[in-house]
């Protein structure tokens, strides 16, 4: 069996040890460098920065930017961790770091793949590296296809463990804003209490989208903060706030190929008097067709690896949602690993070799 390079752990590390945090510029800056530079010389690279932002575009060189019929994309930027998780340690296989599984080990092997196959095949191919996809992906991958960029097919190289993920859960980014009437905390009736009333909107919202207890494929909602403005013990809060993390699957028609201004008037079915809703995005559900001959070509190449490559659906959102809003299929395929985002997070270093092997016949059957 083939073992992964040691140079090839060595750089992982150094680019694990950057911590590209969303408000860590210039750390942003530094990871992405390192993958270009390691994506080499020769090649066409198109940089954009957009929200403090940067990202990049590589392709062979030509006189103009074509479509591409297959894009690599990959994010560079992690999400905040102590400082101890920004010192990668290896245990026999598993490389252990904040973003090892997500994704940064996956970002190496692609780039790695473009360096060697971009040149050689018959058709235009490009690696599209961002550093905002943890906070939204609007000022890497969205930056990017409003610039024109364009492409018939993406691989996404976030976690799967070979797998193809052809479907995940669209989002909704929302707040519920109460407004009250400040009293003294000893006299409550001369009041009204704005945290009571947002907390009495949040549960009707839980009542039709129970927290989930085990994995469903059905509408979610976590409640990630709520907050009044700082005050004493003794005031009745005049102002609250609740934040909501909604993600939906295609089924949901309530939410589904609505509008935002549609998704406000369905939440606002849930809020008492005196609450709003203030949606700031909506993102659809992606989807892929499975029948495609990219698709069946990605599955091939990962099974001549051994492995099942069955279709997976995820939860989480992912930029493939930007190109399926353009009508254009992406999929998902990764490394394996574990613990994404949390403290043992770490990829499976067994899986890097097989994974460089089934993209390279991809790109050479497709």
């Amino acid at each position: 069996m083939e073992t992964v390079p040691q140079w090839f752990v060595t750089l992982a590390g150094e680019l694990l040890a950057v911590p590209s945090v969303a408000n860590r510029p210039a750390e942003l800056r530094r990871a992405l460098d390192l993958v270009l530079d390691f994506a080499g010389p020769g090649f066409t690279v198109e940089r954009f920065e957009s929200g403090g932002k940067p990202s990049a575009l590589v392709y062979p060189a030509s006189a103009a930017r074509p479509r591409f019929p297959v894009i690599f994309n990959a994010h560079l930027d992690v999400v905040p961790a102590p400082p101890g998780q920004f010192v990668p340690r290896r245990e026999g296989d598993r490389l252990y770091a904040r973003g090892a599984q997500d994704m940064k080990v996956s970002a190496l092997v692609m780039a790695w793949v473009f360096r060697e196959a971009a040149a050689g095949l018959p058709y235009p191919v490009a690696l599209q590296l961002v550093t905002d996809e943890e906070v939204g992906g609007r000022d890497g991958t969205l930056h990017q296809l409003r610039q024109g960029v364009a492409g018939d097919f993406v691989v996404i190289g976030e976690q799967s463990r070979l797998r193809v993920v052809t479907d995940s859960k669209g989002m909704v980014v929302a707040n519920l804003r109460a407004t009250g009437r400040g009293a003294h905390g000893a006299y409550p009736w001369l009041g009204d209490n704005a945290l009571l009333k947002l907390m009495r909107s949040v549960d009707n919202v839980l009542a039709r989208y129970p927290a989930a207890t085990e994995e469903v494929w059905r509408t979610t909602v976590n409640l990630a903060r709520v907050e009044t403005p700082r005050a004493a013990r003794n005031q009745v809060p005049a102002m609250a706030e609740a934040w909501l993390d909604i993600r939906f699957p295609p089924e949901d028609g309530d939410l589904n190929g609505r509008t935002t201004q549609e998704v406000t008037e369905h939440l606002r079915s849930f809020c008492e008097p005196g609450v709003i809703p203030v949606v700031d995005h909506v993102d659809p559900p992606h989807h892929a067709d499975r029948d495609r001959p990219e698709v069946r070509a990605l599955r091939a190449a990962a099974r001549e690896e051994g492995y099942d490559a069955p279709f997976l659906r995820k939860h989480g959102a992912a930029d493939g949602r930007f190109y399926y809003e353009r009508g254009v299929d992406a999929v998902i395929f990764g490394v394996g690993g574990d613990g994404q985002h949390g403290p043992e997070e770490y990829a499976d270093l067994a899986t890097v070799m097989p994974y460089r092997r089934a993209l390279t016949a991809f790109l050479r059957d497709r």
